[in-house]
């Protein structure tokens, strides 16, 4: 199976790939989320790893645009409890370390840890592992990166601080995509939707009313605006049920009191 991934071996989507799909994968490694949907339809990757949400960032909200804007279908999810490291060359001591370069996500979960150490300076880059492998690769010294612990296995760094995001019960969901529609599966149990609703009083109200009354348990809902139509927003939800009948009567009631209903993927729910 090929796995296309945003970064490269040791990132978190690499090590998602491995507990979701097993270890005889053939990674496809991107540098931004961008250019992963048209793996799909070029039939280079059977299946994209795609971040969606974390507890302490919040929701990725460019990413629901690409999997909207693409068509693509969500087949499952995962929920990956996320340890950042800071890790240095061999030998280097957190005195010696000036810079620390980190994807944003990751600098942003871990800014307190760093109050600490007014010395370093904070660098977004495009990736935690890639980070990793620069400093690997170029022996760069007094600089530092926030990885996972398989990026220090793979790169053969030191850790100098283990698990220093700022709230330890820090956890990454992710979406598993493919561009084949694959709903009506009567096995699922959770489902991700994108709605508009009316500009009349209570028409949000009025859908969540119908998931309550078909026993629909909404696990999360996000606004996000329609670029074509300004002070307009779309709605992308998340809900779990255990009848799938009662999920497709719910939807079935939905469509005829919202402007627009798209099934974005019907799914079994992670472990979290």
């Amino acid at each position: 199976m090929k796995v296309a991934i945003q970064g490269i071996k040791g990132s978190f989507h690499h090590i998602v790939a491995e507990q979701f799909f097993g270890k005889n994968i053939e990674l496809l490694e991107c540098l931004s989320f961008s250019e992963m949907p048209d793996l799909l339809y070029k039939k280079k990757a059977d299946v994209l790893i795609m971040a969606i949400e974390n507890t302490i960032a919040g929701a990725i909200l460019p990413n629901y645009a690409l999997i909207d804007d693409h068509n693509l279908n969500i087949s499952g999810e995962f929920h990956l409890p996320i340890q950042h490291n800071l890790m240095v060359l061999n030998g280097q001591k957190i005195e010696e370390i000036t810079e620390v370069y980190s994807h944003p996500m990751a600098l942003l979960q871990c800014h307190k840890f760093f109050k600490d150490y007014p010395h370093i300076k904070l660098i977004e880059d495009k990736d935690t592992a890639s980070v990793a492998k620069r400093i690997h690769d170029k022996k760069l010294k007094g600089v530092g990166a926030i990885a996972s612990e398989l990026a220090a296995e793979i790169y053969d760094l030191t850790i100098l601080a283990p698990s220093i995001q700022t709230i330890k019960e820090n956890a990454t969901r992710f979406f598993i995509l493919t561009n084949e529609d694959k709903k009506n599966a009567v096995s699922s149990n959770k489902a991700s939707i994108k709605f508009t609703a009316s500009n009349e009083t209570g028409s949000l109200a009025t859908v969540l009313t119908v998931l309550a009354k078909h026993h629909l348990n909404l696990t999360k809902i996000q606004s996000m605006p329609v670029i074509e139509t300004p002070w307009k927003y779309a709605f992308f939800a998340d809900f779990t049920f255990q009848s799938y009948a009662n999920y497709f009567n719910a939807m079935d009631e939905i469509k005829d009191k919202v402007e627009m209903l798209k099934i974005l993927g019907e799914y079994t729910k992670s472990r979290r």
